[in-house]
Parts: structure tokens; C-alpha cells; sequence
């Protein structure tokens, strides 16, 4: 892949330039990610932006409830978006613990309010900005099943990342582009929109998949990707049902000789419909020599994508049509090499802890399994 030139490309594709000079930390699993963002939340001295679409009820969510209203306590602008689908079973007392303490909590598309329609179009970002300097994004939840290191079926294995630099303007515009919904102002007097330092040397382009007519801009950026790599696609997804164009991509991409390698959950999978769904495409994908695994020790729910050992893709975004069609969504395309190889090493690791599916196997699989497979595809397009 010639790197240069698929940059140059997405610009023009995606209408979106690429920032220099940032940083990123990756952060692996609960034990890292969620002691770095209560870190973060307590360094904060005058605005927190927090979004996200899962927030259940348990000790990580009181914790960080606790967090986020000591801050807004001391007198900082504490915002807090929780997704009305993703967030509704969460205590009302965790709600109310925070809007007591002066928290602005608002909620992204209340159901009752909303048609069918656009009820089905959620926001899917994960988001923490502090200070408007600082941002973290990913794959993590706020919920107990986040925390852990992967070690067993209770602690389920996500990656987040920690971002400084020049591209916390784009993360802070995906929490802007969702706020914006909730009729309050975007900005204050608090907001000082310093220059943003360039702290470290990577470039990145964020993206912002947003939930409308067609497909987003996830899916132009999944299709230009796959159709560049020339040597090896990598794919980490707790979500895998791409839709035809995406998939006939990734044959075609195999089927001329690049490396295809596709990692998603095993028996401890959230959502055995969804995971049905992506059995359906398995044939077609070992048939064209597609390399498929299923991590075995918890559920994964890291999205990751790494192309030819030169660019990947993290963020929110998993590979599935939920992801490219029907909800909001923030990436990060990351160009640089050693940021490709640490995440690579994360999935060999993560292999190490999986299954190969053969397909000599797979052809044995039950009647049951196939009518499963081909009665799940009518509904594919929603998971």
C-alpha cells in the first residue's frame, strides 16, 4: 500500500483532512482503560463532554457517576449524553446522583418521542473529552462486564484509546454533531477552543459515521481501505455482518492474493442472533480462503482494522450494517506504521487465545444451524 496516496485519497473521498501531530496511547481491556478516564475526569479543571451508548447499571457505572458529579460539584461544566436505547435500563438514581450535582445530563433520542424510524438510528460513539484538550474514544461500555483483563467470560475484551493533539477537534465535533440534538446551547463561555498542541507524530483523520439515508462515511472508508490493501486486512469486530458490497470487497480482496484475517467473538457472544447472522457469510468467506476465528475466553468487542502493516482503523465503528448504515459512529484512521504493529500484536495475541474455523468443519454444522442462517439474513440489514 502506498500510504501516501490512500491519504491522499480518503481526503478526497471523505471530505476530511488529516491532522498531524497527535498523539495516541492505546489502552487495552478495563484494568487499563477505565483507571485512565476517572484519571482523566479528576485532572479536568474546566469542562467534561461525556457520550456514550451503553451505560448499565453496576460499580463502574456508580463509580464513574460519582466521578463526573464531583467534578461538576467544583464547578465544572459537566455534559453527559447517554444514548435513550443503549443507557435505558441504568438506574434513575445514578441519573439523578449526577443532575443533582449539577451534571447536565440530556438523552439522545427518547424512544416515546421518536418514530419507528428513527428510533432504529441510535449513537453509537463513545466519547470523553476534558479541557477540550484531551479525548478518549473506542470500542468500552459503562459496565461492569468492561472491567477485568479478558481472563474469563466476565470480563469482556475492548480496546480505547487516549487522544491529544490536533484530532481532539474532530472527536469534540462528534460529541457536538449528537448534543446539538438536545436543543441546548453547543457552546458557552466556558468553551475556550485553545490551539490544540501537537504532542506526538502521528497522523489521523477522524471520521464520523452519522445515521441517515444510505450509507455513511464508515462505509465509503471500509470499501476504499479493503480495495487499497495489496498484502493483509486484519479484522477485529464484536460485530461481523458486513453487507454485500463490503463482503464482495473482502472476497475480492482475498481472492487476489491479500491475507484476510477476521477475528470475532466465540462462545460467549452478547447476541447469538447477530452472531447467526454472521455465520451465514462464513462458507463464502473460507471458500475464498478467508481466515476466520473465534475468541474463546470472554466476549470481544474491540473493532479494529489494520491494513498491509501501514493504517488502521479504531473507534466505535464495528464491521457490521448497523455500524455503516443506521447509527452515529467516530473512527480514527491512524497512518503509521508502529501504531498498525502494536494493534497486529493485539490480535496475535488475541489468536492465541481462538479457534480457527475449518471449513471441512464447518460444511458438518446441523440443519438447525443452516436454517437458522438463512432465516436470520431478512433481518440482517437492522444487526
Amino acid at each position: 500500500m502506498d500510504s501516501q496516496r490512500t491519504k491522499r485519497m480518503l481526503e478526497s473521498v471523505l471530505g476530511v483532512s488529516v491532522t498531524s501531530g497527535n498523539r495516541i496511547d492505546v489502552l487495552k481491556n478495563g484494568d487499563q482503560i477505565f483507571p485512565a478516564m476517572l484519571e482523566a475526569i479528576d485532572a479536568a479543571e474546566r469542562s467534561i463532554d461525556f457520550l456514550t451508548f451503553i451505560y448499565w447499571n453496576g460499580e463502574i457505572g456508580q463509580e464513574v457517576a460519582a466521578h463526573l458529579a464531583t467534578k461538576a460539584q467544583e464547578g465544572l461544566r459537566v455534559r453527559v449524553l447517554l444514548d435513550a436505547a443503549g443507557a435505558w435500563e441504568l438506574d434513575t438514581d445514578v441519573v439523578d446522583g449526577m443532575d443533582s450535582a449539577g451534571c447536565d445530563v440530556r438523552w439522545f433520542r427518547p424512544i416515546k418521542a421518536r418514530g419507528a424510524l428513527q428510533a432504529n438510528n441510535r449513537t453509537h460513539r463513545k466519547l470523553l473529552v476534558c479541557d477540550e484538550t484531551l479525548a478518549f474514544t473506542g470500542g468500552v461500555g459503562i459496565a461492569d462486564e468492561w472491567t477485568g483483563d479478558a481472563r474469563g467470560e466476565g470480563e469482556w475484551r475492548d480496546t480505547h484509546f487516549r487522544v491529544t493533539g490536533p484530532a481532539v477537534a474532530g472527536l469534540r465535533g462528534a460529541f457536538f454533531d449528537n448534543w446539538a440534538e438536545t436543543g441546548s446551547d453547543l457552546v458557552d463561555e466556558v468553551d475556550q477552543f485553545p490551539e490544540l498542541p501537537q504532542p506526538g507524530e502521528l497522523d489521523v483523520q477522524v471520521i464520523k459515521g452519522v445515521a441517515e439515508a444510505g450509507n455513511s462515511d464508515v462505509w465509503n472508508l471500509f470499501r476504499v481501505l479493503i480495495d487499497c490493501a495489496e498484502e493483509r486486512i486484519r479484522v477485529t469486530t464484536a460485530y461481523f455482518t458486513p453487507d454485500e458490497e463490503i463482503l464482495r470487497r473482502l472476497l475480492n480482496a482475498s481472492e487476489r492474493g491479500v491475507s484476510v484475517e477476521v477475528l470475532v467473538p466465540g462462545p460467549h457472544a452478547d447476541k447469538r442472533l447477530v452472531q447467526v447472522a454472521s455465520e451465514a457469510s462464513f462458507r463464502e468467506l473460507l471458500d475464498a480462503g478467508v481466515q476466520i476465528c473465534t475468541f474463546q475466553p470472554s466476549m470481544l468487542h474491540a473493532k479494529v482494522l489494520t491494513v498491509d502493516r501501514a493504517v488502521c482503523v479504531v473507534g466505535s465503528a464495528n464491521m457490521n450494517q448497523r455500524s455503516t448504515e443506521h447509527d452515529d459512529e467516530v473512527c480514527l484512521v491512524i497512518f503509521d506504521e508502529a501504531m498498525t504493529a502494536l494493534l497486529d500484536g493485539h490480535m496475535d495475541e488475541d489468536l492465541q487465545r481462538a479457534e480457527p474455523i475449518d471449513l471441512d468443519e464447518w460444511e458438518k454444522r446441523g440443519l438447525l444451524q443452516r436454517i437458522e442462517e438463512k432465516a436470520v439474513k431478512v433481518i440482517d440489514g437492522l444487526l
